[in-house]
């Protein structure tokens, strides 16, 4: 599906300021929704004028921006928005947005609305949304289509998230190899239009088994009589439909790929892989990364109901509530050395917060390589070696730097000697957890992100205050 916009934004401070348009004119249409016609028009000259200024700038935005607009507003306004734009377009901004925001939108359309937002969809897109959609819209649609494409559509739902599979585009262009450049050039221009990223043509067999690609940019510049067979590549970068959608990811990222073919275990050509859905995933990835370090469950509507937003997010709070009251246990312990000499309840946060720090950092990078596919088990001992380097010469830097200041503030050497000890085996211990724990996580098959900001600042703290207190009061007391 394409359609004709007129506002392309090279940069997104000016999508911005019109989302935040938007937004106000949303907010001011509010109290009349109610009223609004059916040819979208009302009865009042002022607002009238408003509502025809909001139509007309969504009607001026592609998809995407109409994704941005409505990702960016609270329930009662994108509702309204979502109603005044083009109901040609339902289906491309329903790919667009977030899986929470698509729910919501899906939630207020009726039958009629859904059939018509996917009924121009390919099987792919068919299939990515199927799941959010009721199931008798999904039959109803596929009831229409020929039993090629029901196929297509049940080929990729079989797949689960994750794998190559559950995104591959059956929109492929494929030849032989044993007809001249001249002939290629002449199918081609039989259609209308070739498929979206499309930068080789796929050369097959008889048996529709891959034989290699045919770059376009070889194709225009060849001898027309010249035979595919000796312009085309045969070292092809191939993904089977079972292969990690990440790892796919990354092969199009580390190879400059735009497309690629996808083979069965027959290697036959069945479909392809394009740019466009590995910046989805890349993107995806990134996203749920930095949602689980936090300690988020999945990816939250930022207008969802309240309710909605605690279920997301209850998880890590619980295990931060029992760690802080872990940590809350050890400053209990050491009572009688903080009533004795009053500096240490001032210090102590210190030594926890330059360790949750440095062991954020050091975790961050972990987690990073492990996405990139960087790290191994034997890099990852290598790794430790580095951090404790590091963790050391920073504890000696820094712990000498507040070892001064505590010297300065409390005229006391030995408060100054274990504040520098203290921030020194802190900065260490957040070394080897922030290299152990993703490690860890991924040994028993979980995402190596998964919490690990909450984990890594709750041990650094309790670690922390228990090395400080416990240094402080056998050298101090």
């Amino acid at each position: 599906m394409e359609s004709q916009t007129e506002r392309l934004y090279g940069d997104t401070t000016q999508l911005q300021a019109d989302i935040e348009h938007i937004s106000r004119l949303a907010a001011q249409l509010l109290p009349c929704y109610a009223d609004i016609s059916a040819e979208h028009t009302l009865e009042n000259p002022h607002d009238n004028a408003r509502l025809q200024m909001l139509i007309g700038i969504l009607h001026e935005l592609h998809p995407a921006d109409v994704a941005a607009v409505l990702e960016n507003l609270p329930q009662k306004e994108r509702v309204l928005v979502w109603k005044l734009a083009i109901p040609e377009e339902d289906g491309e901004v329903l790919l667009e947005v977030s899986d929470a925001v698509r729910e919501s939108l899906i939630e207020t359309m009726n039958r009629d609305e859904l059939l018509a937002a996917v009924e121009d969809m390919d099987a792919g897109e068919l299939a990515e949304l199927a799941d959010d959609l009721p199931e008798q819209v999904v039959e109803e649609v596929l009831q229409d289509w020929d039993e090629e494409e029901r196929a297509q559509v049940e080929t990729v739902r079989s797949y689960k998230d994750g794998q190559v599979g559950a995104v591959m585009d059956f929109e492929i262009v494929s030849i032989r190899a044993d007809v001249s450049c001249e002939v290629v050039l002449r199918y081609l221009r039989r259609f209308e239009t070739l498929p979206d990223h499309t930068d080789k043509i796929f050369v097959v067999d008889e048996d529709d088994v891959l034989q290699g690609v045919l770059p376009i940019r070889k194709l225009l510049v060849a001898d027309p009589d010249e035979l595919v067979e000796n312009v085309m590549t045969r070292d092809v970068v191939k993904f089977r439909p079972e292969d990690d959608v990440e790892d796919a990811a990354q092969a199009f990222e580390r190879y400059d790929l735009i497309s690629a073919p996808v083979i069965d275990a027959d290697k036959k050509l069945i479909a392809r892989l394009t740019v466009d859905e590995m910046l989805d995933v890349i993107r995806e990835e990134s996203e749920a990364d930095m949602l689980n370090m936090a300690g988020l469950k999945e990816e939250e509507d930022l207008f969802a109901p309240v309710w909605d937003s605690v279920k997301n997010r209850w998880v890590w709070l619980a295990v931060n509530l029992v760690t802080a009251f872990i940590a809350s246990r050890v400053i209990g312990a050491f009572e009688q050395s903080i009533a004795q000499i009053v500096a240490l309840a001032a210090l102590m946060p210190i030594v926890a917060g330059i360790g949750g720090n440095s062991g954020n950092q050091t975790i961050t990078m972990i987690v990073r390589a492990m996405a990139n596919a960087q790290i191994s088990t034997t890099q990852a001992m290598r790794l430790l070696k580095k951090e404790l380097g590091v963790a050391l010469v920073n504890g000696v830097i820094w712990g000498g730097v507040m070892g001064a200041v505590s010297y300065w503030m409390y005229h006391s050497a030995g408060i100054g000697w274990v504040m520098v000890a203290a921030m020194t085996l802190n900065l260490l211990l957040a070394a080897v957890l922030g290299v152990l724990i993703p490690v860890v996580m991924e040994k028993i098959g979980r995402d190596p992100a998964l919490g690990s900001s909450v984990l890594i600042t709750a041990v650094t703290d309790s670690g922390g205050f228990l090395i400080f207190l416990g240094l402080a009061t056998m050298f101090l007391l």
